[in-house]
């Protein structure tokens, strides 16, 4: 791409690749001028099982992306996420460097590296060391510590691990696309910068992402990101009960999920029929529309269960008091709100993309939120440098830049 004003990030998901391409006009406007998407085979859990099945859907996504915008794409923006993402929070302390003891970013990159100082298993690498308060000597809660004067610095740190093999998995397959990488981010980060404001990170918000193969929990508060995991249930799981509970095909159950679908029985009329295509063999039948809903009530219900139990544990289950922000094509059923306001007993919203001056109708949903936040994430900033493996440790550096800047 031989213009700056132009970005394209890749949203590398469990049911779909999703390729955009923006432009930023000098307002700092971003408008989306090109698109693509195909489904995501090879890939399983944010892992790549098939190398070559995860190419062909990356390169397609790519290809229609190039073609709709008019643009070639030689490098992207992309997301991390999976079950094989962990996450754990460390603290690092160091003594302030100069003799007049004024802090400087040096020392603040001191104070994260010493909280990156944790034992991990080999297996696993570290991708992320995102500072969430500072302390000097002894005040706390401390944002931005450039510039104070202090003896001992302290920082409290949110690490995020990835599998070895699943990131280079990744890196691979967009190198045998030809595609360097501007950046590599955590997708629950991706998705905050789209759909939070200031006011709910400060405030206390959760952020659900519905997927496919897996629910993403992003809890945020005091301005940074506390607590994240993964649940290994999402949206097929939902398709794959109602093939099973209607005997019919894989492909029908997700259109009637899609097209008639409800959270709630209770919303749904009883009195409403749909007709039901038969697997190979079988005829078509008719079943009322409440049917479907009470085989899909109860996965969604386990779900939100789950992520409410990974809330208690992260210990905040009483801290985020502008409640829940569902995001992910999961979400979108109806009735999804409401079944997530019953179990978390707070309040629940459905995201909405911002921070993008336009959005094509056809991705205007939470469906495509983390696509959005990529292309957000590579406009607000430089591109990492490096190649390969360097790239993707290249990037902590960066994103320890911007996290610091930002909180």
């Amino acid at each position: 791409m031989a213009r700056e004003n132009i970005v394209a990030a890749v949203d590398i998901g469990t049911t779909k690749v999703v390729c955009l391409v923006g432009e930023i006009d000098k307002e700092d406007r971003i408008y989306v001028i090109g698109h693509g998407q195909s489904p995501a085979e090879g890939l399983r859990r944010g892992i790549v099982v098939d190398m070559e099945k995860a190419v062909s859907s990356i390169r397609k996504a790519v290809e229609d992306a190039q073609m709709t915008s008019g643009t070639e794409i030689d490098s992207v923006t992309v997301g991390i996420a999976g079950e094989h993402i962990r996450s754990i929070n460390s603290h690092g302390v160091i003594a302030v460097a100069r003799s007049d003891n004024e802090i400087t970013a040096q020392d603040v990159k001191k104070a994260i590296d010493a909280a990156r100082a944790v034992a991990i298993p080999v297996d696993r690498e570290i991708i992320h060391v995102i500072p969430q308060d500072f302390s000097v000597d002894d005040q706390g809660g401390i944002k931005d510590p450039v510039g104070m004067t202090g003896v001992r610095l302290e920082v409290e740190a949110h690490i995020v691990t990835a599998s070895v093999t699943s990131a280079k998995n990744i890196y691979r397959a967009l190198e045998r696309c030809h595609l360097n990488v501007d950046h590599i981010v955590l997708e629950s980060v991706a998705v905050s910068d789209i759909l939070l404001t200031g006011d709910e990170t400060e405030m206390g918000v959760i952020v659900v992402d519905v997927g496919g193969d897996i629910t993403g929990v992003a809890v945020f508060f005091d301005s940074a990101i506390r607590y994240t995991s993964v649940i290994s249930l999402g949206g097929k799981n939902v398709t794959s009960d109602l093939a099973i509970g209607l005997r019919t095909t894989v492909d029908q159950a997700e259109r009637l999920k899609v097209t008639y679908g409800a959270a709630l029985a209770s919303m749904v009329d009883p009195e409403e029929m749909i007709t039901v295509t038969g697997a190979v063999g079988r005829s078509d039948k008719e079943v009322s529309r409440n049917v479907l809903a009470s085989i899909i009530e109860p996965r969604m219900e386990e779900i939100f269960s789950l992520v409410l139990r990974e809330i208690k544990k992260a210990g905040v289950a009483d801290m985020p008091a502008a409640g829940i922000v569902l995001t992910g094509g999961g979400s979108l059923l109806a009735g999804t709100t409401e079944l997530a306001e019953q179990i978390f007993d707070m309040p629940v919203r459905l995201g909405r993309i911002d921070r993008i001056e336009h959005v094509p109708e056809e991705l205007d949903n939470v469906r495509y939120a983390t696509a959005h936040g990529l292309l957000n994430y590579g406009f607000r900033h430089e591109p990492i440098s490096g190649g390969g493996r360097g790239k993707f440790r290249g990037f902590l550096k960066r994103f320890e830049s911007w996290i610091t800047k930002r909180f």
